[in-house]
């Protein structure tokens, strides 16, 4: 998969993953999802799944640190069944990502973009929503490790982790720590998918490797702003601007990978 990117494309995913840092800086998730929704609907689906995996841990790197030393012990103990399941999970979600067409790989990130934001919304209670966070959102070993694997393997093809998300929120953690254990298990599991996404080819040359690389720099310059501008922005308007945006980029990689859109 050798790409090569125009100066005006390497400027476009240098400005997405400084929105998608600032977005996750604010609201502590969503750079996976924003910035790989938006890049897919510019670029081939894939490129942008593996185009975003750096940026993604870099910026997990800097939210991890929202967790104090003895918070990081407690969450490694708490949650490493989870993230040893997902890291296993990324791998087979990997293997899939280069198996999948470009057409409906595109639906596929529109419709779990489009789930996300049905998901995530705090507005609406969806139909059987509580009985199946009852059934599936619990710290059962068997829960954990399986809902840990299937998160895994949605994230790792497709870079989204409504899921682990989903998962984190219904345990009630303060927001710090919410912040820092959504850090932590994104980058276990992306350090993995680097290693994972070199030895099946998917960068193709080192040139997809270095524009990586390199947009890492402005998504952490977003997640900086984004974190000094938290207690600025009210949740209800942070909220509602993050699930429209996504909601209007879900729409259109819906609509491109069923060829009814531009």
């Amino acid at each position: 998969m050798a790409v090569t990117f125009t100066g005006s494309e390497l400027a476009v995913v240098g400005v997405v993953v400084l929105v998608g840092g600032l977005v996750t800086g604010v609201t502590g998730f969503g750079y996976a999802v924003f910035a790989t929704a938006t890049l897919a609907s510019l670029f081939e689906p894939q490129t942008a799944v593996v185009l975003v995996i750096i940026p993604i841990v870099a910026a997990n790197v800097s939210l991890v640190r929202e967790l104090d030393r003895s918070g990081l012990r407690s969450c490694a103990r708490r949650f490493w069944p989870f993230v040893m399941a997902a890291a296993l999970g990324t791998v087979l979600g990997m293997l899939l990502l280069t198996r999948v067409p470009t057409a409906p790989l595109s639906v596929l990130l529109g419709v779990l973009t489009l789930g996300y934001v049905l998901v995530a919304q705090p507005w609406v209670t969806l139909p059987g929503e509580e009985r199946l966070a009852a059934v599936c959102f619990v710290e059962t070993p068997a829960a954990t490790v399986g809902l840990g694997f299937l998160s895994g393997a949605v994230f790792g093809g497709t870079n989204v982790g409504v899921q682990v998300v989903a998962y984190l929120e219904s345990l009630d953690l303060d927001h710090a720590t919410f912040v820092g254990v959504v850090a932590m298990i994104f980058l276990g599991v992306g350090t993995i998918r680097i290693a994972t996404a070199w030895a099946l080819g998917l960068y193709g040359s080192t040139g997809l490797v270095a524009v990586s690389a390199a947009a890492a720099v402005p998504g952490l310059v977003g997640v900086s702003l984004g974190r000094r501008l938290r207690p600025l922005i009210s949740v209800a308007h942070r909220t509602a601007a993050v699930y429209v945006l996504l909601g209007v980029i879900g729409l259109r990689l819906l609509t491109v990978g069923l060829g009814i859109g531009p």
